[in-house]
């Protein structure tokens, strides 16, 4: 379903992209891309073209074949054959990077050390040593340096949020997450499935795991977890096809279980009907109501809160596109959870406060409690790839 949700995305910022066009401003950030991964067009090329103060400028791949493509296709002024070269191009405020998973923290320290602001996809690093690394450095260079955890920015996570935090219904008591991909929808030649690149189904649907914190917060990592059982790929057992495990979070002194679940070779149905009604959803139940909200990854294609409220044994539907407790009259009903992102990250590149940021901590707690799942499976966490020479 993850896949589905995600091509949906793609054609959808296309069209968007092609209605909204925004006139630049003389100062926009000049933002390069270091990649041609597929992501690229929904998660910051489609969503440049609608905001005036950001122009995607350069591209660059390993080699410069790619990255010219790339750039013909989307209208991409300058393309480089290393990322090396991009990095070093003066008239380039901002990266995005969307490089394996494996390779993060060594572009991200590059990065940094050029110079330039980072939004970096997610997961933020391989591991929480590297992430603590380039925390460090983002500190010291005084520059913007965020995880590209799209969904929470959407008004839809605030709205939910706010329930939670208003006390209304008590306190959280459990949640349950879930992120899953039909069998074959991801080709086992995938770079996710690649454990030298730091693959594995809990490292691409992380999404499980920053929910689960998100809205069980304010927590850093678990206090333990419970347990932890991977289904290794039947091509590498050092990479998880699925992940299923159990957070403890001591919070405010009491014990909220969580359990997360992240498939990306989900078993279809009688072996032919593929679950694609398993949209990235979250279950909350709280003292005194139980809150599901389904497809919080990527709520402006569609999502749907429901409030069991057991007091009055009634449910109420919500739904959120726009506004909300942090955006308030700013954004539009048709923006992505990455044009909303994209919105924020611009604000901190020129120095002003984002209505809704993830904190550097919160990005190295949630590769803490990565960590400790994997180490709970017994599959160990997973390491930085090693640069080929």
């Amino acid at each position: 379903m993850a896949m589905v949700l995600q091509m949906t995305t793609f054609l959808q910022q296309y069209l968007y992209a092609q209605v909204h066009e925004a006139p630049k401003s003389s100062d926009a950030i000049r933002l390069g891309i270091l990649s041609t991964a597929s992501i690229n067009s929904a998660a910051i090329i489609n969503p440049a073209k609608s905001h005036g103060g950001v122009i995607v400028s350069a591209i660059a791949s390993r080699d410069l074949k790619p990255a010219q493509e790339t750039a013909k296709k989307y209208g991409i002024p300058k393309a480089y054959g290393s990322y090396e070269e991009l990095l070093n191009e003066p008239g380039i405020d901002a990266v995005y990077i969307s490089l394996p998973n494996g390779m993060h923290g060594e572009w991200t320290k590059k990065a940094l050390n050029a110079g330039k602001h980072v939004l970096l996809e997610k997961p933020f690093t391989a591991n929480a040593e590297e992430a603590r690394e380039i925390v460090k450095l983002a500190v010291e260079k005084n520059l913007v340096l965020v995880e590209a955890f799209h969904w929470q920015f959407h008004p839809a996570a605030h709205a939910v949020k706010a329930i939670i935090d208003s006390g209304k219904y008590g306190q959280v008591l459990r949640t349950s997450a879930r992120m899953t991909s039909p069998a074959g929808s991801i080709p086992r030649s995938d770079i996710r499935w690649e454990y030298n690149l730091a693959g594995g189904s809990l490292m691409d649907m992380t999404y499980v795991v920053s929910s689960t914190r998100y809205f069980v917060g304010p927590v850093t990592t678990p206090r333990e977890v419970a347990h932890a059982k991977a289904r290794p790929s039947p091509h590498d057992p050092k990479v998880d096809d699925a992940m299923e495990a159990t957070l403890r979070f001591d919070v405010e002194g009491r014990m909220v279980e969580s359990k997360i679940y992240s498939d990306m070779w989900r078993a279809n149905v009688f072996g032919l009907i593929p679950r694609i009604w398993e949209a990235p959803s979250i279950e909350i139940e709280l003292e005194h109501a139980t809150i599901y909200f389904y497809n919080f990854m990527m709520p402006h294609i569609y999502h749907y809160v429901t409030i069991y409220d057991k007091r009055t044994r009634k449910t109420t539907t919500e739904k959120h596109y726009s506004g909300g407790p942090k955006w308030g009259t700013r954004g539009e009903a048709w923006w992505s959870t990455y044009r909303y992102q994209l919105e924020a990250f611009a604000d901190a590149v020129r120095e002003q406060q984002p209505p809704h940021w993830i904190e550097l901590g919160d990005s190295i707690a949630q590769m803490e409690t990565i960590d400790m799942v994997y180490e709970k499976s017994g599959l160990g966490k997973r390491q930085p790839t090693q640069r080929m020479v």
